[in-house]
């Protein structure tokens, strides 16, 4: 049970990413590497809308203010190697997503060919898996963290630097 606002609201952004996260894995279930959705389609082009989006607002702030905020005094309180690997994931998921970003933003401008659809498939496909993957570690392990570590009143500062990001 998370305690903290800081781990509600961290929990609150790891739902919210995994219900898009379910959105992209339907649509590339439904259309293979090959099967090119029409990118004008309603729900193909909110979901792309939501991809970029997501990225620019949503993972990014949300990785920079762990980043920042949170991995520091993690480590300090002897939480050193959980900290490293979720900083290395950081590192590898995000150009994963920008290239997602970047590609759905081409989708709703130019639509997809066989190849543009099949580089989306491939990095939507990519994306999921590792995005779902680090959202589960930080549930397990970082947002029990956070409960043990932060006091009522370092919780209601970093609640209000994390509320500023959104």
């Amino acid at each position: 049970m998370m305690e903290t606002h800081v781990a509600r609201s961290l929990h609150d952004d790891h739902q919210a990413t995994l219900a898009l996260l379910a959105r992209l894995e339907a649509l590339l279930g439904q259309h293979g590497p090959a099967a090119v959705p029409d990118a004008a389609a309603a729900p193909v082009a909110a979901l792309l809308r939501a991809l970029a989006r997501a990225v620019a607002l949503e993972i990014g702030p949300h990785f920079a203010f762990e980043e920042i905020h949170l991995f520091p005094p993690l480590a300090d309180s002897g939480a050193a190697e959980m900290v490293a690997l979720l900083s290395a994931e950081h590192a590898e998921i995000m150009p994963c997503a920008q290239r997602l970003a970047e590609l759905a933003r081409q989708g709703q401008v130019a639509g997809f060919d066989a190849v543009s659809w099949a580089a989306f498939h491939a990095a939507g496909a990519a994306l999921t898996g590792s995005l779902a993957a680090h959202v589960e570690k930080e549930e397990m392990g970082l947002l029990p963290a956070l409960d043990a570590l932060l006091d009522a009143e370092t919780d209601s500062r970093l609640a209000l630097e994390l509320a500023a990001l959104r």
